[in-house]
Formats: C-alpha cells, sequence, structure tokens
C-alpha cells in the first residue's frame, strides 16, 4: 500500500496561496495585493485582488504613485481586501471569518473587515508597518478585537505545474 504524501502544504499554505495566486490578477506596476476569506468550515467564501472599480478602465485611470493626487492610483484603486468582501459567496458567513491577505490592510480595509463582522486577519508582508494608516489599522483591529497575525510558510514556492502520476 502506497502512503500519502507528507509534502502537502497546511490550509494556511493554501489560503495564503490563493490570495497571493489572485494577486497576480491585479494590473497595478507597483504593489500586487491579493486577498482570500475563508468561513469557520474552511470554505473560501471571498477572494480579490487590488484594481480599479467595475467598468472603469485601468488604461484610463493612472497608476502613479507620486504627484497631484488626482493622477495617482490612490482615489481610484480598490483594495483586495474591499474586493474579496464585495465577492463574497454568502454575506452571513463573514461574521467570524479569517482573511489571508498578501500585505497588512490600511486603516480603510480595517473598518470594513470590522465591520463585516471578520475575527482574523492573517498576513505575509507588514512592510509598511510604521506608516500611520497602518498604524490607524491596528489600534482599530485591536479595539474591535480583531485578531492579526504575519504568516510565516512551511513552504516557500508552490508549483503550478501539471504532474501527471
Amino acid at each position: 500500500m502506497k502512503a500519502k504524501r507528507t509534502d502537502y502544504i497546511s490550509w494556511e499554505e493554501y489560503f495564503m496561496a490563493i490570495a497571493q495566486l489572485s494577486a497576480k490578477r491585479s494590473k497595478d506596476p507597483g504593489t500586487q495585493v491579493g486577498a482570500c476569506i475563508v468561513n469557520k468550515n474552511k470554505r473560501i467564501i471571498g477572494i480579490g485582488y487590488n484594481g480599479f472599480p467595475t467598468g472603469c478602465s485601468d488604461d484610463e485611470l493612472p497608476w502613479d504613485r507620486e504627484g497631484d493626487f488626482l493622477q495617482t492610483k490612490y482615489p481610484y484603486v480598490c483594495h483586495a481586501e474591499m474586493n474579496a468582501i464585495t465577492n463574497a459567496s454568502n454575506k452571513p458567513d463573514l461574521d467570524g471569518a479569517s482573511m489571508y491577505v498578501s500585505l497588512f490592510p490600511c486603516n480603510e480595509c480595517a473598518k470594513l473587515i470590522v465591520q463585516v463582522g471578520i475575527e482574523e486577519v492573517v498576513f505575509l508582508s507588514d512592510r509598511y508597518n510604521d506608516e500611520p494608516v497602518y498604524v490607524a489599522a491596528r489600534r482599530i483591529f485591536d479595539m474591535a478585537g480583531v485578531k492579526y497575525r504575519r504568516l510565516v510558510p512551511g513552504h516557500k514556492q508552490i508549483d503550478l505545474s501539471l504532474e501527471v502520476d
């Protein structure tokens, strides 16, 4: 009898990999972020990535990070967390859910996460930790009782090539 594989990924690595794969859909040349929301039963109920709102052309709006505010991406981009929440298949399942996201959420996303009842945020990167919007996000999460933690995956890479036995 053949033994089962032992090098499979954990549930957390799986959900974060879905978030990372979703981030690959982002057309943002600077930052690609993905999010995956999972209910209490380990079922994916929403995924998203950062991009412009539906119906807004990513060829006509700017992708710049600096300059006149209206000529940057910031007033137009929907963050991955927002898209995952609005794309959720069953809104009541958001209550008590976990969100896996490649970059620690900003204050605007933190407010939305709290408002829909997500209880935990698992992230890969916190590279903007000291910027005010991320300090505010942690304050919001702490006050609302939303747990957050960095995931340190055991697998550094997931191969998408097809293996046929």
